[in-house]
């Protein structure tokens, strides 16, 4: 099998706010879907946690390297994709596109194989895991609005971050949790993200540690990116002293950028984003080094269902993996797949069985969320 031609669009029109200090809009990409073609029939999927545009011009560098090679070995191809462009910077935009490209090769070896990307990962641990609801913050009087409906949805587990969250005051951030945990009750996890990678973000350690004491009082679950996502000497004294887990990653890209954090006891929890931090090769390097090291991974996930897709294989084959994130409410999550994502009577998703990453995409919605219209 042989690699004919890829090709890839920025979703736009349904971007979901981020609570960015420069706020995303609707119709700015920042995900962007790529699709991998074979001359044998076989298409695979998968997205990049970037803008369209910077996708496009990644594949246009790459593509010398990736025609005519053997999509049913994503590991060898991604790894001759990036070994080949190290001159045009680790990590950055070209490491993005080989995210998407990784993953819709993996989803082709599922497909030839008529195996699930999880057991191809070397073997199943669940057939099932608990999606956590990720919201903005939002004023503590419309926070609890907010949960409610998305707590009714069947979710029992729930992420909120950025928002007014450390751009004020004190009170206000712990009357944000506390409507929160009031809103989900005392039995539903409740993480708390800080959104420390914000432009500019305005807190350091001692605000963390306070904080993070602060959010033990409500049972918060892990405190995320409680601080700018390269003061990794704060992060480890964080660590160290928080009574909640420490979790953050999400910026990092490349595998071997996350062995210092790891090594050096900066995190309780990993978060690598599978559409930018080199696709499902990477992501589970990462998380077996993060076993190795006593740290639990659990993928960041505000992306696509591509993401949520690799990320629910990922987690199936990773041992202490037991929970992914769900971007609530996007339609880049919920509408361009044939078949809806459905919770059980437990608040769990089942990961996809069927070959490669077990989902279809409705060629038609993505038609209108980038303007073209795909090949099957």
């Amino acid at each position: 099998m042989k690699i004919t031609k890829i090709r890839s669009a920025g979703l736009r029109g349904a971007t979901p706010e981020g609570g960015w200090a420069n706020e995303i809009k609707q119709d700015d990409c920042i995900h962007t879907l790529v699709a991998v073609y074979t001359d044998e029939g076989v298409a695979g999927w998968g997205s990049a946690f970037t803008n369209g545009a910077l996708v496009e011009a990644a594949i246009k560098v790459l593509e010398p390297l990736f025609l005519g090679e053997n999509p049913l070995e994503p590991e060898r191809v991604s790894e001759k994709l990036h070994a080949n462009t190290f001159w045009m910077g680790r990590g950055g935009s070209i490491t993005h596109a080989i995210s998407g490209i990784d993953i819709a090769m993996w989803d082709i070896l599922g497909k030839a194989t008529g195996q699930p990307v999880g057991r191809l990962l070397g073997g199943k641990y669940r057939d099932r895991v608990r999606p956590y609801a990720s919201l903005l913050m939002q004023e503590p009087g419309l926070m609890r609005e907010k949960l409610l409906p998305v707590r009714e949805q069947g979710f029992r587990a729930f992420k909120i971050g950025w928002g007014p969250f450390g751009r004020r005051d004190k009170t206000t951030d712990e009357q944000i949790v506390q409507a929160a945990r009031e809103a989900v009750g005392p039995d539903s996890l409740l993480m708390v993200d800080a959104g420390g990678s914000d432009a500019f973000w305005p807190q350091g350690y001692k605000w963390a540690l306070r904080t993070a004491h602060m959010l033990a009082e409500y049972n918060v679950h892990w405190f995320e990116e409680a601080l700018p996502p390269d003061n990794l000497r704060d992060y480890v004294l964080l660590r160290q002293n928080s009574p909640v887990p420490i979790s953050g990653g999400e910026v990092l890209t490349r595998r071997q950028s996350f062995e210092p954090w790891i090594q050096n006891g900066a995190f309780d929890i990993v978060q690598p984003d599978v559409t930018k931090v080199g696709g499902i090769s990477d992501s589970r390097r990462i998380a077996w080094m993060a076993e190795d090291n006593g740290v639990q991974y659990i993928p960041h996930g505000w992306n696509t269902a591509l993401g949520l897709a690799a990320d629910l294989h990922l987690a199936s084959a990773s041992r202490n993996t037991d929970l992914v994130e769900y971007l609530a409410g996007s339609p880049f999550i919920d509408e361009i797949v044939e078949k809806p994502w459905k919770l059980d009577g437990d608040g769990m998703l089942q990961i996809p069985d069927g070959p490669g990453l077990g989902i279809s995409l409705n060629l038609d919605v993505v038609k209108k969320y980038t303007g073209i219209k795909f090949e099957p």
